[in-house]
């Protein structure tokens, strides 16, 4: 076996296997879930890279598997010159590895398009149904059962049945209209998207399995903390428990939904950001260390 295959393929079981394993059990993924999904993120990213660089190491031998590893190592990326002079074996492997990346990548993309046509879909019968309102700047839908949700990307809108309005204060209403605005500002149906491929791609990763349930709720807690900047926790808490069972398109953020008993828990268990940060980066350090080693073996081993 190619020794320069060491640092692809452990780096692959940490972010796939090890990180998932940890970051389902950390409570400080949780508490900062900024940080989590930043986690979520990197790790999605490293097991691609890796799994591209896994076949393409196995294809190559001496002094081009060696370069290879080089330049991966160093975030080097070949020029147009050397792309145009490498050889059969070489292209081999460059095919091997332009082949697993496009997976996830037609993944996400045919995500984001079949979320889009839904979401656009919906927006057509909002238009149709709903009547906006310029004092709550979203789309009114006359539903008896309390329901705030939006719609991300182009298609952006705040939808607001009128049980909601009914039912909520005017400060439960304003913390559930931070939350989904806080979701369209921050673009987190990319998230959403890049998760769900990532879970029908490799359907058994651990990294794609734990991913795709955390990823959103993470989402939720993320976009929970930036309606806290506007609203107080009281304000946020009851309006979760009002829209608890508030029903919203698959596409769509709803403030409410199956995780609004564990978000209200958090909003009113204030926590110290710091040892969380803390104990997250020791995490990740801690796991990181685990592929030193074979780094170490692949730079010590000549050739």
């Amino acid at each position: 076996m190619n020794h320069h295959a060491l640092p692809p393929l452990g780096l692959a079981l940490l972010s796939g296997l090890l990180i998932p394993w940890l970051l389902v059990r950390a409570r400080w993924a949780q508490q900062v879930p900024r940080l989590g999904l930043a986690v979520w993120a990197v790790s999605g990213a490293v097991f691609a890279a890796s799994a591209a660089l896994l076949p393409a190491q196995l294809v190559l031998s001496g002094d081009s598997s060696h370069r290879l590893a080089d330049r991966a190592l160093t975030l080097q990326f070949p020029t147009p010159t050397r792309v145009l002079e490498m050889t059969g074996r070489e292209c081999l492997a460059f095919s091997l590895a332009l082949a697993v990346l496009a997976l996830p990548t037609a993944g996400f993309v045919r995500e984001l398009l079949r979320a889009r046509r839904a979401r656009m879909r919906h927006a057509g019968v909002l238009r149709l149904v709903g009547r906006y309102d310029p004092a709550l700047r979203a789309t009114v839908l006359d539903h008896d059962r309390p329901a705030v949700y939006c719609l991300p990307g182009r298609s952006r809108s705040v939808v607001v049945s009128s049980g909601a309005v009914d039912t909520l204060t005017t400060a439960q209403l304003a913390a559930a209209l931070a939350h989904e605005r806080a979701h369209i500002a921050g673009r987190h149906h990319l998230l959403v998207a890049a998760a769900e491929a990532f879970a029908a791609v490799f359907p058994r990763l651990p990294l794609a399995r734990h991913g795709g349930t955390a990823v959103p709720l993470l989402l939720e807690m993320t976009a929970d903390d930036r309606a806290l900047r506007r609203c107080s926790r009281d304000a946020l808490a009851t309006a979760l428990y009002a829209l608890a069972s508030g029903q919203a398109p698959r596409e769509a953020f709803a403030a409410g939904g199956p995780s609004a008993a564990l978000r209200m828990r958090r909003i009113l268990t204030p926590h110290r950001a710091g040892h969380p940060v803390l104990r997250g980066l020791s995490t990740i350090a801690a796991a990181a260390a685990a592929v030193a080693p074979l780094i170490v073996a692949c730079c010590s081993i000549p050739g």
